[in-house]
């Protein structure tokens, strides 16, 4: 797995994690990034990993507010927490992130979808992440 795949993992861990937990996502990665340093079977929290969760953080209520308007029938509380978690990750990247081509970060999410949510979560998650790419001119910022 690459190491950016594995970096976006991680951040859709904690950002779970945090939504579980009712808990503010730099809480949970401050304790993931304590656990990483003293628990060597921890898996390790990368530079890519920090950027992903705390841009997360601070553009949260932007983000939501995107999924919110643009996910059809679904309200975000009534959404699985595996799918608003794999939403906000991809939402923050293909709209703050310029490094990353928006094909990959589609890409990327659904295979996160595939692997930790029910089998239309696929399809849900490239759905809408695939109509902010659409609106991703107007968005931006």
């Amino acid at each position: 797995m690459a190491a950016r795949s594995k970096a976006r993992k991680r951040a859709f861990q904690i950002l779970f994690e945090a939504d579980q937990r009712g808990a503010d996502v730099r809480t949970v990665l401050a304790d993931w990034l304590r656990h990483a340093r003293t628990d060597p079977r921890q898996p390790p929290v990368t530079e890519y990993t920090m950027q992903l969760v705390e841009g997360y953080a601070e553009s949260a209520a932007r983000i939501d507010e995107l999924i919110s308007t643009y996910a059809v029938d679904w309200t975000l509380d009534r959404m699985p927490v595996v799918d608003r978690g794999i939403l906000r990750l991809g939402v923050y990247e293909l709209i703050w992130v310029d490094d990353v081509p928006d094909a990959v970060v589609l890409d990327e999410a659904v295979q996160l979808a595939k692997e930790f949510s029910t089998d239309e979560s696929p399809g849900f998650v490239n759905g809408l992440l695939g109509r902010l790419k659409e609106l991703k001119p107007q968005l931006l910022r």
